[in-house]
Formats: structure tokens, C-alpha cells, sequence
């Protein structure tokens, strides 16, 4: 069992009323320095401010309305999608270099997340991920934007070649339908000041649950043994001087016992490798408690995160079989449950390796 370890970062910005010049916005990547390791966007979550040394601005984007038909019916929600068509809210998140060369540097040094997969933009405003996304090999990217600047994200991403990738769209989340039933990816900025003002994560969940919840697909990394959570559990047994065609396909039970409390993200699989031919048994394992080879392992990622605690057990079975349309990849159902003192839960999940 893989304890998978991820971090959320948040960040606040003041608003400028500076505007772009022109439309024909280009991106450089190539040559722009990388975030030093210390960057001071680690820093504390919740600092205290001394008044009387620093003037800390908090207030909305400076956005004038001028009149105009039917403005006395616009709801807080009109006010805040329009308050993103103006270019001078853009330019200052842009100019946020920890905010922008962060996701630029998680998505460049993690190209393998996006090669071949279509990407979900929620929220798309310049389009500035969208880009990256694609520039990282992403087989299509659709951007969507509910303001105005939906509109020049079309001529920011023609100006930068990658039309042919990047599909701009422009509508709330809640309402557009996408050319596609499921995507692979959801990237999104969507935390707001204080995290949570501008109320954009409940767009994000509700994009998730329609787009995202396709077969999965695992991920093929080195795992860190620190990280293994529970003992380990053999599947199957193949011996292929016995075996014949369809063996590969099987269902096995398994039942993974807590070694520690802790929180599991993961299910971790492997194989070792036995010549038993041999005057002396030989072989090798690709587990994470061993030397790395290029296989790996494969890590199978659970919807929720499960708390565990000490000597509890996760029970369960595996079934794995070649995919009828494409036998070279395959398809794997896990079923697991746990009741424990933390957590109770049982469900059944559905991945592919293609």
C-alpha cells in the first residue's frame, strides 16, 4: 500500500488597472528562469501584519460600471464574471511570477501527466495554462472562460500557434457542453483570496464530477518505501512453462494490514521476477523495497483517501484482464473496503493501462 503525498498552495494578489496593449499576446517559456527550491511562496499560511509598517490593500478589482440596459437586474454573479473581462486583472496574475512559473514548472516537469490526454481548462481567463498544457503535449486542451477576455483567448492562442490544440469555449461551466463525454485532466487557478472568496471551487468539484469520473488510468513512478503504509499481499502466481492463453486474466482476494496509523492515496503494484531453471534460485523484485528498474512501479490512485489506523486491514480483490477492443492494454477492477475506527468505506474502482 503507497501513501502518495501531495500539497496545495494558496495565494493572494492586489488588482491593477493597467491594460494590455493589443491582442496579439504571446507567452515566452523557454528561456525564463525556474522558481528557486526557497522561494518565499512556502512561506507561513497565516501571517500577522503590523499596520503601522505595511499597508496591506484586500479590496475587490477596481471595476467601474457604466450604465446601461438591464444593469439593475445583475446579480454579485454578473458583477464577478465581468470583473474578469477587463485585461487589467490578467496582467496582475500574470505578473505574479510564484503564482504563474509554478504551474508552469509543474507542468513542464511532469510532462508525462499530459502527453496524449485531453485537458479540461476550468476557468481558463488568458488561456496561460491551456498553453502550457499544450506546449507539454497535451493531444487537446479545451479552455473554457465564461467572461469577455473568452474572446481573446481565441487570438491569444492563434498568435501562438496551437489552435490545432486548444479549443477556447465560452460559457459557465454549468451550462456549455463539451465536443467530448470525458477528459483526463482538470487544470484549474481557482482559489481566490483568503482560498475560498470568489466561491470558484464548487465550479471546480461540479466539473469534476461530470467530466472526470472515466476509468482511471494508473501512473507509472518510483515509490518511495518510506511511504508504504501496509505489508504486502501475492496476487498470482505465473508459470509461463504451464500456463496457456487467458491465464493472464484473474481475479485474486487480497488483505492489506495497517503497520502504522496513517492516511492511504494509493494502492501500489509490482512484480518479482523468479529463473527457478537455475542450479541456484535467481531474480529480481520491482517493488519499492528494492533497487529501481525501469519498470517501476504502478500506482493505483483511490478516489478517497482512507485513514488508517494500526494493525486495521483493507480486504479486498483485484481483477485483471487484456481490453476486448485492444488486448495489449488492460483493464483492472479493484474492490476494497475498510472499517476501521477512522474510516468506513466500500467501493469498487475501474482503471486502464494503455
Amino acid at each position: 500500500m503507497g501513501r502518495c503525498k501531495s500539497t496545495n498552495t494558496t495565494q493572494t494578489s492586489t488588482n491593477s488597472s493597467n491594460n494590455f496593449e493589443g491582442a496579439n499576446i504571446r507567452f515566452r517559456d523557454a528561456d525564463d528562469k525556474e522558481i528557486a527550491s526557497n522561494s518565499s511562496n512556502l512561506d507561513d499560511s497565516i501571517v500577522a501584519v503590523d499596520k503601522a509598517s505595511e499597508d496591506v490593500s484586500m479590496g475587490e478589482p477596481d471595476v467601474s460600471f457604466f450604465g446601461c440596459d438591464g444593469e439593475d437586474d445583475k446579480t454579485s454573479a454578473d458583477y464577478y464574471f465581468d470583473s474578469y473581462s477587463h485585461f487589467g486583472i490578467h496582467e496582475e496574475m500574470l505578473k505574479d511570477v510564484v503564482r504563474t512559473k509554478t504551474y508552469q514548472n509543474v507542468i513542464y516537469r511532469n510532462k508525462f501527466l499530459f502527453q496524449n490526454k485531453v485537458v479540461l481548462d476550468v476557468g481558463a481567463g488568458t488561456g496561460i495554462l491551456s498553453l502550457f498544457c499544450a506546449k507539454a503535449g497535451a493531444a487537446h486542451v479545451y479552455a473554457v472562460e465564461c467572461s469577455h477576455m473568452a474572446d481573446m483567448d481565441k487570438q491569444i492562442v492563434e498568435t501562438n500557434g496551437l489552435s490545432d490544440v486548444v479549443t477556447v469555449l465560452k460559457g459557465k461551466i454549468e451550462e456549455i457542453e463539451l465536443p467530448v463525454a470525458k477528459v483526463d485532466i482538470i487544470i484549474s487557478e481557482w482559489m481566490g483570496y483568503f482560498l475560498l472568496f470568489e466561491n470558484m471551487l464548487n465550479t471546480v468539484l461540479y466539473a469534476r464530477d461530470k467530466w472526470l469520473q472515466a476509468m482511471m488510468e494508473p501512473l507509472v513512478d518510483t515509490v518511495d518505501q518510506k511511504q508504504i503504509v501496509t505489508n504486502c499481499h501475492l496476487l498470482k502466481t505465473m508459470d509461463i512453462s504451464k500456463m496457456v492463453p487467458g491465464d493472464a486474466s484473474f481475479t485474486a482476494p487480497f488483505k492489506l494490514i495497517a503497520e502504522r496509523d496513517d492516511y492511504i492515496h494509493a494502492f501500489v503494484a509490482y512484480f518479482d521476477v523468479s529463473f527457478t531453471k537455475c542450479h541456484k534460485l535467481m531474480g529480481f523484485s520491482t517493488g519499492p523495497r528494492s533497487r529501481a528498474t525501469h519498470w517501476k512501479q504502478t500506482v493505483l490512485y483511490l478516489e478517497d483517501v482512507l485513514t488508517i489506523c494500526e494493525g486495521e486491514a483493507i480486504i479486498g480483490s483485484m481483477t485483471v484482464a487484456p481490453n476486448k477492443k485492444n488486448p495489449r492494454d488492460v483493464d483492472i477492477m479493484v474492490k476494497y473496503s475498510l472499517s476501521g475506527r477512522r474510516c468506513v468505506v466500500s467501493r469498487v474502482q475501474f482503471y486502464k493501462m494503455r
